[in-house]
């Protein structure tokens, strides 16, 4: 019986603060200064209705163009970043070329590189 009260008073309780907040939410909505007055007049509504078609239009309009200029704009950057990866190769590839070159060197003795990387000619 002892159990049956004091679940009775937890839900009672936890019913009364909800209860408590909807009233609360309920009235901030009602006197809230910042709300959107109701519009009796059907035509007005009607008026207004095309009022924010036409200045959605606009704005899908204005979107679309953004979304244009910012897929050119990655196109060129995408341009930009083809060519700097092919120049990127085109130097790792010299820089091969040029360390297989003076290891053909330096293996034949006409050139010795000291452990600073200065390298010294070797005259005949």
């Amino acid at each position: 019986m002892r159990k049956q009260i004091v679940a009775f008073l937890f839900a009672f309780i936890i019913t009364a603060i909800i209860a408590l907040s909807m009233l609360v939410v309920g009235v901030n909505a009602a006197f809230n200064p910042n709300g959107v007055k109701v519009s009796n007049s059907p035509s007005s509504a009607i008026a207004n209705n095309s009022t924010n078609t036409s200045s959605s239009q606009e704005q899908i309009v204005q979107l679309q163009s953004l979304v244009a200029q910012y897929q050119a704009r990655e196109q060129q950057y995408q341009a930009a970043l083809n060519s700097d990866n092919q120049q990127l190769s085109q130097a790792s590839q010299e820089i091969q070329m040029i360390q297989q070159l003076l290891a053909y060197l330096q293996s034949r003795g006409l050139i010795q590189i000291d452990n600073q990387g200065q390298i010294s000619v070797n005259g005949d």
